[in-house]
């Protein structure tokens, strides 16, 4: 963290740190797991980000859109065969690649995107999930060393999160033993892919699978894109980059269009279903063993999210230390900015946002792999329990964090709108998320469809299962100033917006609706009622979690922890208002103990803020911000990033003699 903080530190930091109530090295540690677990994080850190090759030699906002591409192919590479030393040491595991394709290396050395990055998160846990043992064999290796270079080639220009409407095809020609991979419109070219438009020689192709005369639904293909040795592209192959976007610029999101493309049969991945030589299609005992690679992704933006956010509240908080503003009294000297209430109330809550996503997508990860287990050994149960909570957590950590980024932004004023805050860039990587893997409004009808079934065995009287056994006991109880009351309320909400919406979609099909208008009539309650649901649930997971820590930490920690989960409490319930007056009792008397409680909480928390987030104990290679470096020496590292426009490389610009002055002597 202090590694490259300049030889002094701003004072108001300095006093800040003093003033915290707790061991910072403690918490570092509890976030880690543990002293080791600090210890071989900062050394891959080290072994990263002090290479000097891993630099970019301009700052990419200047480079052109070719130059940025460019470098970052350089970066890539770089990044990658340093992945391979410690491969051959033992030590690099999945986390290591988690941390340089997405995490706080990975977004240090490339902050707009890596090219490579659906290679390793999705083309080779797709060939792993989906690929027979034999398949695995073939490709698996050829990945892993990168003699091969693949992506995940599924959304199209036409169709995204509606998996089934997409319309590239796969025919199979038993004479030959070959599908025929097909775009028979310009909506069903593949559009979105990272790594496709001029990285990727491969891929793994989403496609309508048709044998025999007859079509059998979405099924994955590994196609070959361009030639090993010169990357042309191969005949029949239509491919290119999208272009610009609002972020994810160095990520190279490419198009592919296929113009009766023949691959062999045994290039679709046939773990689940299989098409014998002669055509003859062999199903799996379950479809849905297909959507394993969007499971996983979805899984793992949860975690990205917070960690995104993250970055963004540690640039915002010490900032906020260091600029001063206004003068509410005469004759004293302007306050920092952190001392309004009214900025504690836009930061404090998301620190405490970071953890409750934390510690949900640990929960979701941890239950992803057993259920991963489960599909192995053919059980099927917890899937849709799975499915329904990837779903609901993708889309609400993902909204959330994108608005706590921009609200991070907002808390900074005018210079947050600098890129060299790294802040326009952090949204803009983030905000993405709330459509890619799943545009989030449908996601979240993914999850009531789940609601409206758990309702109905509710009804029933049916067992149900872990995450919705609340359903059966949900209560409405009398106020109380804890965090127990927010999260038995909430769950009451979810549980009546849920029986709500099940009951008017039924009321609407008992009229003679169909049950698809039934639905969309009901669509708005449906996604509020599932939004509910995920809200109570990452509170709840936030307390549990948190009954665990405190009883490992130090007392000065455990009261700092406490309040920041009391403090998500409230802001949730807050979020969640109007529902709670509508359906519960609780009296204006009990919100305006809430507003009370907030205040108290957010002075509570003010002496610990720049300890809270220097805990997080991000470098300053990775926080990438002039506003936010560990030494708070703000206005210098902004004036020292200024410098840096090739504008200010000469004093005065070509375009005066050429256009400026002609015109201001032409006005004479």
């Amino acid at each position: 963290m202090e590694s490259n903080a300049k030889e002094t530190v701003n004072s108001d930091l300095l006093k800040e740190r003093q003033r915290c109530t707790f061991d910072t090295l403690e918490l570092t540690h509890l976030l880690d797991g543990g002293p080791e677990k600090t210890a071989e994080r900062r050394e891959r850190e080290i072994f990263f980000l002090d290479d000097p090759e891993l630099k970019f030699k301009t700052p990419p906002e200047y480079l052109s859109h070719q130059d940025k591409y460019g470098e970052a192919i350089r970066l890539s590479c770089v990044l990658f065969r340093k992945i391979q030393e410690l491969q051959k040491e033992g030590k690099a595991g999945i986390a290591n690649y988690r941390e340089i394709l997405g995490g706080q290396i990975g977004s240090a050395i490339m902050k707009d995107g890596n090219p490579l990055t659906l290679h390793y998160v999705m083309f080779i846990p797709t060939v792993m999930g989906q690929g027979t043992y034999e398949q695995q064999a073939e490709w698996i290796q050829k990945a892993w060393n990168c003699d091969i270079v693949g992506t995940y080639a599924q959304t199209e220009l036409g169709h995204g999160t509606f998996i089934r409407g997409l319309e590239t095809t796969a025919t199979y020609d038993p004479k030959t033993e070959e599908f025929v991979i097909h775009s028979p419109t310009l909506t069903s070219y593949k559009w979105w892919p990272g790594g496709l438009g001029h990285t990727a020689n491969y891929a793994v192709v989403v496609a309508q699978l048709n044998t025999l005369g007859k079509c059998y639904g979405i099924h994955s293909f590994i196609v070959q894109l361009r030639d090993e040795e010169t990357h042309k592209p191969l005949p029949g192959i239509k491919i290119g980059e999208i272009g610009c976007k609002l972020g994810m610029n160095t990520t190279n999101n490419g198009y592919l269009g296929f113009d009766n493309v023949r691959i062999p049969r045994k290039q679709m991945l046939m773990k689940n279903n299989k098409v014998l030589k002669d055509g003859t299609y062999v199903e799996s005992p379950s479809s849905k063993l297909t959507y394993g690679t969007m499971m996983f992704v979805r899984v793992v933006i949860v975690q990205d999210a917070a960690d995104y956010l993250k970055k963004a509240v540690i640039i915002a908080i010490r900032y906020s230390c260091v600029r001063r503003q206004s003068q509410p009294k005469p004759d004293e000297p302007e306050p920092q900015i952190l001392d309004y209430i009214t900025q504690q109330y836009k930061l404090f809550p998301l620190i405490s946002t970071y953890y409750a996503f934390r510690y949900s997508a640990t929960w979701l990860w941890d239950m992803y792999n057993n259920v991963s287990s489960e599909l192995e050994a053919g059980m099927l149960d917890q899937l849709p329990e799975l499915h329904a909570l990837a779903c609901c957590l993708k889309a609400i950590s993902s909204t959330d964090a994108a608005l706590g980024i921009e609200m991070c932004r907002l808390a900074c004023g005018g210079h947050g709108y600098m890129m060299s805050s790294n802040l326009p860039t952090t949204y803009g990587l983030v905000t993405a998320m709330c459509t890619y893997e799943g545009e989030n409004t449908v996601l979240l009808l993914q999850t009531a469809r789940f609601l409206m079934k758990a309702w109905q065995i509710k009804v029933d009287g049916q067992k149900l299962t872990p995450t919705v056994e609340y359903l059966q006991s949900a209560r409405d109880t009398v106020y109380q100033r804890n965090v127990h009351w927010i999260i038995s309320t909430l769950q009451y909400v979810a549980a009546r917006k849920i029986e709500l919406a099940w009951q008017h979609m039924n009321e609407r099909i008992q009229k003679g609706i169909s049950s698809e208008d039934a639905w969309n009539q009901t669509s708005i309650e449906l996604t509020a009622a599932a939004e509910a649901h995920g809200r109570a649930f990452i509170v709840s997971m936030y307390c549990t979690t948190m009954e665990d820590i405190k009883k490992t930490v130090s007392k000065p920690l455990r009261l700092v922890l406490i309040q920041l989960l009391d403090l998500y409490g409230i802001t949730t319930a807050f979020k969640c208002l109007g529902d709670i007056l509508r359906f519960t009792k609780a009296t204006g008397a009990d919100i305006e103990d809430l507003q009370l409680w907030l205040e108290e909480l957010l002075t509570l928390l003010r002496p610990n803020a720049v300890g809270l987030v220097d805990s997080f104990d991000v470098r300053d290679e990775v926080l990438s911000s002039a506003l936010g470096a560990y030494d708070g020496n703000v206005y210098e590292r902004l004036f020292e990033e200024a410098s840096k426009s090739p504008l200010n490389s000469e004093p005065v610009h070509k375009s005066f003699d050429r256009y400026l002055k002609p015109f201001l002597k032409s006005q004479l």
